[in-house]
C-alpha cells in the first residue's frame, strides 16, 4: 500500500511540477475545456432557471395543490379530431355543477368558481384595454394563494348578494389611482360603478401575459354582468399528498352530477398543477437533452488540443523518460505518469470552466432577474466529463511515451 501511494504521489508531484513549469501553455490549452465546461453548467443552469421560473409563475397564477374543471380544460396537445370530439361532447359547467361539487366532494378542503370576460375600461378620459375581468367565489383566493396588498378580497356575503365590488391588479391600479390609495374608490366595469375593496400583489407577467391587468368582481355579479359562459370550478387539496385522491373525488362528484355511466367518458376537462409541472419537467428536460451534448462538443475540441499538447511534452522530455526507465521505471508507471498529467490539467480546467460558469450565471441573473441554477449534478457532469477527456487524451501520448526504448531516449537533448 505504501509503495502504490508513493508510486502514485510522485507521478503527480511530477505532473504538477511539468504542468507548472509552463504556466502560460497550460493555460492556452485549457480554455478550450475552460470554455466547454463553463458552456456545459451555464447551459444547465438556465434550463434549471428556465424550470423553476415557469414552475414558480405557474404557482403564483394557479397556487398549490390546485386542480380545474371546466367546459374545454385539458393539457398537451389534441388532435384536430380529438379536440372536435371533445367540443361536441363535453357540456357547459353551471351554477349548479358548482354547488354539487362543492356539496358531494369530501377530500376537497375548498371547491370555487371562476369565470372570466375580457373587456376595454374607460373612465375620467383614461382608457385600458384589454383588462381581464373574473368573477370569483370568495375563497378563489385561499385557492389560487393570491396576495392581496391593500383592502381585502371579494367576502362570501359580497358573492350571495351580487355586490357591485371589485379587487383590481397592480397596473390597473396604477393606471387609474396612480397617486392615492384605491380602496373605496370607484371603478365602471361596462358602466357599473364598481367599489375597490382591495388592490392584488404585482405578479408579473406569463409567457407574454400580463397577470397584473386582472380585476375580480363577485361570480354572481360577473354572471348578470357577462352572461352564462365558461364557468370553471377549482378545488384545492389539502396536501400534496391528498392531491390524486382529491381530484378522483372531485372528477366522480362531477360524473355523478352528469349521470355518466362507468364506460363513458368525461363530458368535461380537467387540469391539474401536477400535471402541468410535470409536463414542463419534460419540456426543460427535452431542451437540456438535446442541448447540452451539443455543448459537450466543445469539451472533445479541447481535449483534442490537450492531447495534440501532451505530445509535444512527451517529444520535449524524451531524454527524462528514458533516464527514468534507464533507472528502473516501468512502462506502467511512465503511462501512469502521463495519464495523470493529463487528467489532472483537464481537471484544473474544470476547476477554472465552474468559476468561469458562475460568474457568468451571477451576472445573467443580475442583468436579466431570472435565477440561474448551477445544479450539482451539472458540476459533477463537467468535472468527470472534463477529467475523462484528460485522460483519454492522454492516452496515445503516454504509451507513445511508455514505448520509448531507454537507449534511444538518452540520447536525445530535446
Amino acid at each position: 500500500m505504501r509503495y502504490l501511494y508513493s508510486v502514485y504521489s510522485d507521478a503527480a508531484r511530477i505532473a504538477l511540477q511539468s504542468i507548472l513549469a509552463h504556466k502560460l501553455r497550460a493555460f492556452l490549452t485549457l480554455i478550450g475545456i475552460i470554455i466547454g465546461v463553463a458552456a456545459v453548467v451555464v447551459v444547465g443552469a438556465s434550463v434549471s432557471g428556465l424550470n423553476t421560473y415557469v414552475t414558480d409563475k405557474v404557482a403564483k397564477l394557479l397556487g398549490a395543490n390546485h386542480f380545474m374543471m371546466a367546459r374545454m380544460a385539458f393539457q398537451g396537445r389534441r388532435t384536430d379530431d380529438e379536440y372536435e370530439r371533445m367540443n361536441r361532447r363535453n357540456k357547459r359547467l353551471n351554477w349548479d355543477d358548482y354547488e354539487w361539487v362543492k356539496e358531494h366532494c369530501t377530500k376537497c378542503s375548498e371547491v370555487g368558481a371562476e369565470v372570466g370576460s375580457q373587456v376595454d375600461l374607460k373612465q375620467d378620459g383614461i382608457e385600458f384595454p384589454g383588462a381581464v375581468v373574473f368573477g370569483v367565489t370568495s375563497n378563489m383566493q385561499d385557492i389560487e394563494d393570491k396576495v392581496i396588498t391593500d383592502g381585502r378580497f371579494i367576502s362570501n356575503d359580497e358573492v350571495q348578494r351580487s355586490a357591485l365590488v371589485c379587487v383590481l391588479g397592480s397596473e390597473i391600479k396604477e393606471k387609474f389611482f396612480p397617486n392615492g390609495d384605491a380602496i373605496g374608490q370607484t371603478l365602471k366595469v361596462r358602466g357599473l360603478p364598481m367599489r375597490v375593496v382591495g388592490v392584488e400583489e404585482k405578479r408579473g407577467s406569463f409567457f407574454g401575459d400580463s397577470l397584473d391587468r386582472h380585476i375580480y368582481i363577485p361570480a354572481t355579479t360577473h354572471l348578470q354582468i357577462f352572461g352564462r359562459n365558461g364557468l370553471q370550478i377549482h378545488g384545492k387539496a389539502p396536501t400534496r399528498d391528498n392531491f390524486q385522491p382529491t381530484i378522483e373525488d372531485a372528477r366522480m362528484s362531477m360524473r355523478n352530477k352528469h349521470r355518466l355511466k362507468g364506460n363513458e367518458e368525461d363530458d368535461f376537462g380537467l387540469v391539474n398543477v401536477e400535471e402541468l409541472n410535470n409536463q414542463i419537467d419534460q419540456f426543460t428536460g427535452s431542451i437540456a437533452a438535446v442541448v447540452v451534448p451539443i455543448t459537450l462538443i466543445t469539451l472533445i475540441v479541447g481535449g483534442i488540443v490537450v492531447m495534440n499538447i501532451m505530445l509535444v511534452s512527451v517529444t520535449e522530455r524524451t531524454f527524462e523518460i528514458g533516464l527514468r526507465k534507464a533507472v528502473g521505471a516501468t512502462r506502467k508507471q511512465i503511462l501512469m505518469q502521463f495519464l495523470i498529467e493529463s487528467g489532472m490539467l483537464c481537471a484544473f480546467g474544470g476547476v477554472l470552466g465552474l468559476l468561469m460558469a458562475y460568474g457568468v450565471t451571477t451576472l445573467i441573473t443580475a442583468l436579466a432577474g431570472i435565477t440561474m441554477t448551477i445544479t450539482i449534478g451539472y458540476i459533477l457532469l463537467a468535472i468527470i466529463v472534463s477529467s475523462a477527456i484528460g485522460m483519454v487524451a492522454g492516452i496515445y501520448p503516454a504509451f507513445k511515451a511508455a514505448r520509448l526504448d531507454p537507449i534511444i531516449a538518452l540520447t536525445k537533448t530535446t
